[in-house]
């Protein structure tokens, strides 16, 4: 509102323009109808309080634009919460995939050693097995040979008693057979 009356004070200080002539204050006078339109027009913007409602427009548009600016400010500071949220939350998941990594690698090498400690005692069972089946041949073996041989030695036996006993020699070996059985039963 103040800035409309140092225009109108400045256009009633001012010396009259020399388009008009005669007494300043006359309806002829240009200057001062002109004058006088002004100050009727400026009446009449504050009779309708037209700078009030120019006011009121400028300030419900600094306090929308004030709004904007702390909506503005709002998003972004809920913007800078989100990011830092999945920042964090991208850590979190990057400290669990590499424990996920750990972990399986360890499992991995336990599963390694207990297939190597698997395998080892599988080659023992098989060669314990094989030693086994091994010394059982070879007693069996044994079991033949000496079967053979003594199988062999009776046989070689009767024929060396056949040749060497005679019809006298057989019948002296019965009677004295048939005589010890004899004392051995009574």
């Amino acid at each position: 509102m103040r800035k409309l009356i140092l225009p109108a004070a400045a256009a009633l200080m001012a010396s009259p323009a020399y388009a008009a002539s005669g007494p300043f204050f006359s309806l002829g006078n240009t200057d001062f109808v002109v004058l006088l339109g002004f100050l009727l027009f400026i009446a009449v913007l504050f009779y309708f309080k037209v700078p009030g409602m120019l006011g009121g427009l400028l300030d419900k548009r600094a306090e929308g634009i004030q709004n904007e600016l702390d909506e503005a400010r709002a998003l972004r500071e809920e913007a800078q919460t989100l990011l830092a949220g999945y920042e964090r939350k991208q850590r979190e998941v990057q400290e669990q995939a590499e424990r996920i990594v750990a972990h399986a690698q360890e499992e991995a090498k336990l599963a390694a050693e207990q297939a190597k400690a698997d395998m080892k005692q599988s080659v023992e069972r098989r060669l314990a097995a094989a030693e086994s089946q091994i010394a059982s041949a070879e007693a069996s073996a044994v079991k033949e040979v000496r079967d053979a041989a003594a199988s062999l030695a009776i046989s070689a036996a009767q024929d060396v008693v056949a040749e060497q006993t005679t019809a006298a020699n057989a019948a002296k070996l019965i009677d004295d057979a048939i005589a010890e059985v004899g004392a051995k039963l009574h």
